[in-house]
């Protein structure tokens, strides 16, 4: 996405022209078919926020969030509240994070990635290789100079979030309208740089998704959808390393949520990606097209999440329309109540890794101590030989009720066993360890116990998970699937 701009007729020209707008205009009529399988929930089991509406169905809901805006109480009081994934609006973007070259800058979007953990509440990353908001000493490389210049952007970047963030948009608005690849000084290195930034980031940081993101791609037959399409096609069927694909959804006056939006999603998500909303923003805050989209991401498997593009109407890049789902004063809008109760209809999730932030309260009350007993197992989690050494692996073992089996959740999410041990994360990728380690109140010793009985670490958003049901069976973390193994009770 752009730089925001507080006038969008001072915004960069990247924004689409009112031809690109008529080429995606999809009739808000057709909304009504999105809208029309919405059930109004049972009142007593609706969540009342956007992002324990999303978590219900494992999906998130988050914002765009600026860390100029970090000391206005009103925003981040609504941000900490309603949102479950963050992303930084500008400072992760590389002439934030690399304002000289060889020379990294990590300040603004670790004040915003800080700001997030500590809520619970996990971080996508925007964005590392990108046309536009390039520093300048970027924009005056070419060629083999520009491209290794990518390549070192994005293992400096990732290395430093390494194990962090829940994606990457990895690759930013590198296709024209009409289909082609956009003529830029990246595209200009070769037709293969895409590519290449995919597997570099892969090999950067094997625990983010990778994503592509762009704009004006929600509508199936428009000519850029479809070139995007088959690039991902294309990289699927040769093994090029990308998980996700991120729609940004701006819907301006000229480009109303398509009939067929649906349609590109679940297309997208038959290639074996994930799919996200990623920038969503609606002239007027529309409450038919907020209540489709929202409707439309949720009929898709693989659709994992919708983030809109601020937080406030006065926040947004383009505040004249009012496009978001909170007024200047920080009211709620008509379209937040279409949305919510959208996502509090809905059905079982994504099977794909679903980013956490949990609930936003716990399952149990804190400062009691409880048995963590696994639902496909029976068994216990359990300390092996009541050992209080840091760095001993938790296992699945038969309850007894001793001290090595008894978990205290803390205020702070912490699981403590022995007064003075937390659950504690080894890592944050698939299959890292879970052990006990001395309480230091860092993110990966934060658990966010849900009510639909898994147990996510803070840092990966990953689950607990149990491979196997035996005495013995080692505990691990492992993207959420919804399955038993990665079920637990607090007994």
């Amino acid at each position: 996405m752009t730089s925001r701009s507080p006038n969008p007729s001072t915004a960069p020209p990247r924004r689409r022209s009112l031809a690109a707008r008529v080429l995606l205009a999809g009739t808000v009529a057709a909304v009504s078919a999105f809208g029309a399988v919405l059930v109004m929930p049972d009142a007593d089991a609706a969540a009342t926020t956007l992002g324990a509406a999303a978590n219900q169905s494992n999906r998130y809901f988050g914002t765009a969030i600026a860390a100029g805006r970090l000391g206005d109480s009103t925003y981040t009081t609504i941000a900490g509240r309603e949102f479950n994934m963050i992303t930084a609006e500008n400072e992760m973007k590389p002439d934030a994070t690399q304002p000289q070259r060889g020379q990294f800058n990590f300040s603004s979007g670790d004040r915003i990635y800080d700001w997030a953990t500590q809520r619970g509440l996990k971080v996508r990353g925007h964005t590392l290789a990108w046309h536009a908001q390039q520093p300048g000493w970027m924009q005056s490389l070419s060629g083999s100079n520009l491209r290794q210049a990518m390549i070192d952007h994005i293992n400096g970047v990732m290395a430093h979030y390494r194990g962090k963030l829940a994606a990457w948009d990895v690759v930013n608005e590198a296709f024209a309208e009409n289909g082609s690849r956009r003529s830029s000084n990246l595209q200009s290195t070769g037709n293969d740089w895409i590519e290449v930034a995919f597997r570099t980031a892969r090999t950067a940081d094997p625990s983010a998704k990778l994503c592509y993101n762009d704009y004006n791609i929600e509508n199936w037959t428009y000519a850029k959808t479809q070139g995007v399409y088959n690039m991902i096609r294309d990289f699927k069927s040769r093994g090029v390393p990308i998980d996700c694909v991120g729609l940004q959804t701006h819907f301006t006056g000229g480009s109303s949520l398509p009939g067929n939006f649906q349609t590109t999603l679940s297309s997208f998500a038959a290639l074996g990606v994930d799919v996200a909303l990623t920038e969503v923003d609606v002239t007027n805050a529309s409450t038919s097209q907020y209540a489709g989209l929202t409707q439309a991401c949720l009929n898709v498997p693989r659709c994992i999440g919708i983030t809109v593009w601020g937080v406030r109407d006065s926040d947004s890049w383009r505040s004249g329309e009012s496009p978001l789902l909170f007024d200047g004063g920080g009211n709620k809008k008509a379209a937040y109540t279409s949305v919510l109760n959208a996502l509090n209809a809905a059905g079982p999730g994504p099977s794909s890794p679903p980013p956490s932030g949990g609930s936003g309260s716990p399952s149990v009350p804190p400062g009691t101590a409880k048995r963590i007993v696994g639902a496909q197992s029976g068994r216990c989690v359990d300390v092996p030989n009541a050992s209080q050494n840091n760095g001993t692996r938790v296992q699945l073992y038969d309850c007894h009720g001793q001290a090595n089996q008894q978990w205290t959740l803390t205020a702070n999410r912490q699981l403590t066993v022995y007064g003075g041990m937390c659950l504690d994360a080894a890592g944050s990728g698939n299959g890292a360890a879970v052990q006990i380690y001395s309480c230091n109140g860092q993110a990966q010793q934060q658990w966010n116990v849900n009510s639909n009985g898994t147990i996510t670490g803070v840092q990966s958003g990953r689950c607990l998970d149990a491979w196997g049901t035996a005495n013995g069976q080692q505990v691990q973390l492992y993207d959420c699937n919804g399955q038993a193994n990665q079920r637990f009770s607090l007994a």
